[in-house]
């Protein structure tokens, strides 16, 4: 397993706290080492200047030939021929020479060299920085070595180490304590969130998250869009346990029906013609079931848009095959069915809108009163198809659920219908990528149909 993979197997609060101490450990590194960088500049700079200004005292005392001044505390210094070998050496050197033979080669061609002896970690004794060049002293060559002991600038600079590793460890402790309580106090809500939502699976009603409504952070966005998950999906539990409700009635209705019908047949002897009237009645409920089958069936295939044909119609001719068969009805009833719509072609599918206008055409000549009307303009490319009557309206408490499955105006389930029809026009616009509404006009009730052409 990588490592990526093992860091997001790892909890969020610990992935940050990981993240800030990374962080916090670079930016802490990079101050320190700034910091030490400009303490030990100031100090080589302090100690390369009493160097330079002790090697030119020892150049030009040895230029005149006069005893070697005394330097810095803890100073040394050397004065060799040009073969190297010791004239003049300070009591603590013994006469044991500086320079290696690269060194007094390079010097002899009139360069000047420059280094540290002993090292600032690990601790070594007698760390030196030396400096050394050739000068002419009565006509001959001499090579003059000043050095100056280091002591106090590598003690300056290991406690200043150890001062900056102390006080990053302490920083990068409190940092990561912060950032674990941080990341903690971030995600409690979460964490309530998430149990809150865990009870869902318990079968409780009515869950919501306790959102603190004075507060409108992301997480305090979250939760009010759980809280809408959570309404929304309440509602589709309420709608499919009245649809499950619905349609175990719709369905036990002719069923119980056609129990009946044939226990009373087989009671006692029938005549012929009680035999025909028993199998017709059957047979009308098993009509009903079949069209109540047939009815959930397209309003399960409506539910993807992918099952729609769209083709280009003329708006007239579609209206005119869904009108034709209700004029007839219409006529009986002695009432009239006026269409009105433009000369113009739209794209959709005739197999699905051409029922969708019968179901409102037959829902307004059988619940309605008066004149049906049927009108359909088209305006920046969209369809409006509206069907209103002079009847009485819908209740206003049946509005809002006017296109639920299953749903009816009247309170009795043993009127004629099946409760689905407008159920499947909203199903219709719903495909078409359109919307159905329904209201109550001064004159009747109005069904309009809202769809992209």
């Amino acid at each position: 397993m990588s490592l990526r993979d093992r860091l997001r197997r790892l909890p969020v609060v610990t992935r940050l706290v990981l993240a800030v101490a990374v962080t916090m450990s670079l930016v802490l590194t990079g101050t320190a080492g700034l910091v030490y960088w400009r303490v030990k500049s100031a100090l080589d700079q302090q100690l390369d200047d009493d160097l330079t200004t002790y090697q030119r005292s020892l150049d030009a005392a040895v230029r005149a030939r006069t005893p070697l001044p005394p330097g810095p505390g803890g100073s040394l210094q050397q004065v060799l021929d040009a073969h190297g070998r010791v004239l003049h050496s300070s009591d603590a050197l013994r006469h044991q020479p500086l320079l290696t033979p690269a060194e007094l080669n390079t010097i002899a061609h009139g360069a000047t060299v420059r280094r540290d002896v002993g090292s600032l970690l690990p601790i070594t004794a007698d760390t030196l920085r030396l400096q050394a060049r050739r000068v002419t002293a009565s006509g001959q060559p001499r090579i003059v070595v000043a050095a100056v002991r280091r002591g106090h600038r590598d003690e300056a600079l290991r406690e200043l180490l150890a001062q900056l590793a102390l006080a990053s460890a302490l920083t990068l402790i409190a940092a990561s304590y912060v950032g674990y309580r941080t990341a903690r106090a971030a995600l409690r809500p979460v964490e309530r969130y998430r149990s809150g939502a865990a009870t869902l699976a318990d079968g409780l009603q009515h869950t919501r998250l306790d959102v603190p409504a004075d507060r409108h952070d992301e997480i305090t966005r979250l939760g009010h869009t759980l809280n809408q998950m959570l309404d929304r999906l309440e509602a589709a539990a309420e709608r499919e346990r009245r649809f499950v409700a619905d349609a175990s009635h719709e369905l036990r209705t002719p069923l119980t029906l056609m129990r009946a019908e044939l226990d009373v047949a087989l009671h006692r002897p029938r005549s012929a013609g009680e035999l025909t009237d028993t199998l017709r009645s059957v047979d009308t409920e098993v009509q009903r079931l079949i069209d109540l089958s047939n009815a959930l069936l397209d309003l399960e295939e409506l539910g993807s848009s992918h099952h729609l044909t769209r083709a280009r119609i003329r708006l007239a001719d579609l209206v005119e095959a869904a009108a034709a068969p209700h004029q007839r009805t219409a006529g009986q009833a002695g009432r009239v069915l006026s269409v009105d719509v433009p000369d113009t072609a739209i794209h959709g599918d005739a197999r699905w809108l051409q029922p969708a206008l019968g179901n409102l055409l037959d829902n307004a000549l059988r619940h309605g009163r008066g004149t049906v009307r049927l009108a359909a303009t088209v305006h920046e490319g969209r369809l409006r198809l509206s069907v209103t009557d002079e009847g009485p309206g819908f209740p206003p408490e049946f509005l809002p659920r006017a296109f639920d499955r299953f749903a009816r105006a009247e309170a009795s389930r043993t009127s004629e219908g099946s409760g689905l029809g407008l159920a499947f026009v909203q199903a219709v616009a719903t495909a078409h990528g359109g919307t159905a509404h329904a209201e109550n006009t001064a004159y009747g009730s109005a069904i309009t149909l809202d769809l992209p052409c």
